[in-house]
């Protein structure tokens, strides 16, 4: 006769292993999904272009956001752009 045991699993092993299993979605490029978006990547677009940088001014990057490379180097382009216009800052005002 054998007597089974019941191993205990500790809450920090059952949250890795729920981690696991709820693996996250991949970021989709807002631009390759709508074609509207995609028209309106205008440096004069200052509304949308601030929404691509952090609160220090700095773009942020592609695995962040979730673009596509190519809209990606348009959308850094154009924020490129809007910075020599004085649409947009190169960095934080304060410090």
């Amino acid at each position: 006769m054998s007597k089974k045991f019941k191993l205990k699993v500790s809450a920090r092993l059952m949250r890795k292993k729920v981690k696991k299993q709820l693996a996250p979605q991949k970021k989709q490029c807002r631009f390759k999904n709508n074609a509207d978006l995609a028209l309106t990547l205008d440096y004069k677009n200052v509304f949308l272009l601030r929404g691509f940088l952090t609160e220090r001014g700095k773009i942020l990057p592609a695995r962040v956001s979730g673009n596509s490379d190519f809209y990606q180097r348009k959308l850094a382009r154009q924020i490129k752009l809007a910075r020599s216009m004085a649409l947009l800052p190169y960095c934080s005002m304060s410090r």
